[in-house]
């Protein structure tokens, strides 16, 4: 049987500043990997950064923590990494797209081959 205790306010301070610190970390790693477009290491990531994000809405002193100096300090380090991440992730997405609407238009087993005049012999 798991004993259950409270966290006191100290140690939920500390770790809701765990928890940014770690926001910012996965962010900066995030942003690692889709320039290297690893994509399965920066889903992974972004997994990871979901979690951390539940977790910051599981306690309430992450609002707490929130309005200090030292926690908006690390927003605003934060906010340029997302917005790199956002703009990156996009543009890989529409050139994945486009790649795939290229790939498709050279796909020929949609064409009925006995009317295609590409299989004609003259």
């Amino acid at each position: 049987m798991h004993k259950v205790t409270a966290m006191s306010a100290n140690d939920a301070m500390e770790q809701a500043k765990a928890n940014w610190e770690m926001y910012y970390t996965l962010s900066q790693e995030l942003l690692k990997f889709i320039d290297k477009q690893d994509i399965d290491a920066f889903t992974e990531l972004t997994r990871q950064r979901d979690v951390i994000v539940e977790r910051m809405k599981a306690l309430p002193e992450t609002e707490v923590y929130r309005q200090t100096d030292e926690c908006k300090a690390l927003v605003e380090k934060i906010k340029p990494l997302d917005m790199q991440i956002i703009y990156k992730a996009k543009s890989w997405l529409n050139k994945s797209k486009r790649q795939n609407a290229t790939v498709h238009a050279y796909d020929l087993q949609s064409v009925n081959p006995v009317g295609n005049i590409l299989n004609r012999k003259y």
